[in-house]
């Protein structure tokens, strides 16, 4: 064939455009299969996704598109659906060629979607080998001509079976977007590129992180596929695909022959959205079968390998935050029982200080930066140590540390509720270019019980622990010992706000807090969803003696305040009356308790931190007992007084903000600490194009 094609074609640079005849020979090598499960309907629906499929398909002559088809029959009077799984290509007049058309069963679509997108269409590809492309990933002309030297990867001798999956690295592309895409950068090539080198070899517990990944197609066809499809369990698809192999006398392997580009999430809460989904998977993962085989099967070392890069690492991570809890709740003990003030006398007298030196270092594993060790150790790996210390400085110039302390909260929150409640669920977080400003509210229902909550408890322990605590060393000892836990909450606290675009604005602060009272006041109701009103969002949400005496009389004072107006059309005297007699006998009540008893402006103060946390658990009581509560006709109080916790959580974040964005530097500065100049001098052009609707940007 080389013979025929005559010299000067050979050389043109236009000689595969002009040839048929290579053109064919590269197809007979390589199919490309773009497997899109509602193609179909997006066609019958004329949407633009569909104009723009078909015009790939019309450039590209190897392309070839899969997708379910829907049609319906009528039989015996009845409307049948039947699902056909389909492959087409562009005909010379641009229209969809049918190739093949397989009917199925029923609808295929039983477990999560990806998986069986994959699964439905891996029957059209051909040949030996198989490579699974997301569609956030690019790829490069010089690494596609590395692709015959990967491939012959499949006939060389690894060990004592031939590989079965072979891993290749990935490069991100969008780490020069912001601050946060370029931690989230460093992070996937810490562990992507430099940590999957040594888990293939010498630790041999790879499995399948990512999708530019090669297969050997024959042995996972016959073996269940390249990725398992059952829903909520097989959330993380694609590292069964390593377990599979693993299990079924496979290997797995990794290489550096090629690199594909990835895009990565670039916002604060496409990249929780996404850490929430990983950890919610490997929560799920610790519930497999899978990995109960696998921990029965491998050796002692090769087990312990495989649990401290897989779900062990969440397991480590959610211990680290508990030991925080475990930590402050242990010191709240010792203050409020006074055992820990005996405990220091009698070391000052027995010269025994050894206690308090234990409990002195604790601090230092509360930083939730230690994740960011690895990532270091890679700096160090690939750029040399000096240059490996300025970045990092430059890092923490960024907040970095604000950021991974913040997906330390993230990670054990879905990790932990997975385990206890189960439920984990696909998030599609689109891996777009997100640099708009993300509403107060929005952020609130995001964070409000994954972070904000816990960050509050956290506060209030301190401050209980620095009202009541003992310590012989005064502000420089409780500074050392509540540090880390202060620079914990309040991370958890402020970083939606600090890493949010235009979040220090005051146009947009003004406009946030309007949108957030109208979510916050308006009512729920049937088709209202969680995003337009509190009610809904809290419904949602709930998944799970003289303390409540005092309760029930603030529960008492709270309906008599906020009776319905509308009610009490016709008692609005005695309404008014009943109220102020509550107030005066209040406040006589706090007269008397003062003057008959040591009662100080302290002791207030006190019981205000004692009920705060009194009245959040019973709270959480009255919503796992909603039935009973509806019963008694206690409901709406319930919902009323959660609607004030709300309120008030919404409050104490938001008026530093307030308080911030009223200094423009502020703004200026975390613009330019965010993003490159490029973004930058976007978001001050479009905040000036936005005119009265600040939150078009």
């Amino acid at each position: 064939m080389e013979a025929a094609v005559r010299s000067n074609d050979a050389t043109d640079t236009q000689g595969f455009e002009l040839s048929p005849i290579a053109r064919a020979q590269a197809d007979l090598k390589f199919t490309y299969v773009v497997t899109c499960q509602i193609y179909g309907k997006q066609k019958d629906e004329s949407k633009p996704e569909a104009a723009d499929i078909a015009l790939l398909m019309q450039r590209n002559e190897a392309l070839r598109v899969a997708f379910i088809d829907e049609v319906e029959t009528l039989r015996d009077g009845k409307v049948h659906t039947e699902f056909y799984s389909k492959l087409v290509k562009a005909d010379i007049n641009g229209k969809d060629k049918e190739i093949y058309s397989i009917k199925l069963p029923g609808n295929p679509k039983l477990g999560e979607g990806k998986p069986e997108n994959q699964n439905h269409a891996i029957v059209f590809t051909r040949g030996n080998a198989i490579q699974t492309i997301d569609m956030n990933q690019d790829n490069y002309f010089e690494e596609a001509l590395k692709m015959r030297n990967l491939l012959e990867e499949f006939h060389c001798d690894h060990g004592i079976r031939p590989p079965t999956i072979l891993g290749v690295r990935e490069h991100v592309f969008t780490g020069s977007v912001s601050s946060l895409a370029s931690f989230m950068s460093n992070q996937e090539t810490s562990f992507v590129t430099l940590g999957q080198r040594v888990l293939a070899t010498p630790l041999k517990v790879r499995m399948h992180y990512g999708h530019p990944d090669v297969f050997d197609r024959v042995f996972h066809i016959t073996r269940g596929g390249i990725s398992k499809a059952s829903r909520v369990i097989n959330i993380s698809e694609d590292i069964y695909a390593g377990f599979n192999s693993t299990l079924r006398q496979g290997n797995v392997t990794h290489h550096e022959y090629i690199q594909v580009g990835k895009g990565r999430d670039v916002g604060l809460n496409q990249i929780a959205v996404f850490e929430g989904k990983v950890a919610g998977g490997n929560g799920e993962q610790v519930l497999s079968r899978d990995v109960y085989r696998l921990g029965q099967l491998f050796d002692f070392f090769r087990m312990m390998s495989f649990y401290f890069t897989t779900v062990g690492f969440y397991f480590c991570t959610m211990l680290t935050v508990l030991t925080v809890y475990v930590f402050l709740y242990g010191k709240i003990y010792l203050a409020l029982s006074g055992v820990g003030e005996t405990l220091q006398v009698r070391a000052q007298i027995t010269q025994n200080t050894a206690l308090s030196a234990a409990m002195n270092t604790q601090f230092l594993i509360q930083i939730g930066a230690f994740t960011a060790v690895p990532m270091v150790l890679g700096f160090i790996l690939e750029q040399g140590f000096l240059r490996a210390c300025v970045s990092f400085i430059t890092m923490q110039l960024q907040l970095c540390s604000v950021f991974f302390t913040f997906s330390l909260g993230t990670r054990t929150h879905y990790f932990g509720r997975t385990i206890l409640h189960g439920g984990a669920r696909y998030q599609a977080t689109g891996r777009g270019f997100v640099v708009r400003h993300i509403k107060f509210s929005e952020n609130y229902r995001l964070y409000s019980r994954s972070h904000f909550v816990k960050g509050l408890e956290v506060v209030l322990l301190l401050i209980v622990f620095l009202a009541f605590g003992y310590n012989e060393g005064g502000a420089i000892s409780y500074i050392l010992l509540s540090l880390s836990s202060w620079f914990m909450a309040l991370s958890w606290l402020f970083a939606p706000y600090l890493f949010n675009p235009s979040g220090f604005e005051w146009q947009k602060v003004v406009e946030d807090f309007r949108e957030w009272t109208n979510w916050l006041f308006y009512r729920g109701g049937i088709g209202v969803k969680g995003a337009e009103s509190w009610e809904a969002w809290w419904d949602e949400e709930l998944v799970y003696g003289l303390s409540w005496a005092v309760f029930a009389g603030l529960i008492i004072l709270f309906k008599v305040f906020t009776f319905s107006q509308k009610i009490s059309v016709n008692f609005q005297l005695l309404l008014r009356f009943i109220q102020g007699i509550s107030l005066i006998l209040l406040l006589a009540g706090l007269a008397v308790a003062a003057n008959l008893t040591a009662l100080t402006i302290g002791d207030i103060f006190a019981c205000v931190l004692a009920f705060i946390p009194t009245g959040w658990g019973i709270l959480c009581i009255a919503s796992a007992w909603k039935p009973v509560m509806k019963k008694l006709g206690l409901w709406k109080s319930v919902r009323s007084i959660a609607r004030l916790y709300d309120a008030g959580m919404g409050m104490i974040i938001f008026i530093p903000i307030a308080l911030c964005s009223w200094f423009p530097f502020v703004s200026t500065f975390q613009t330019r600490l965010m993003f490159n100049q490029a973004f930058s001098r976007g978001l001050e052009i479009s905040l000036i194009l936005s005119g009265d609707n600040p939150n078009n940007s």
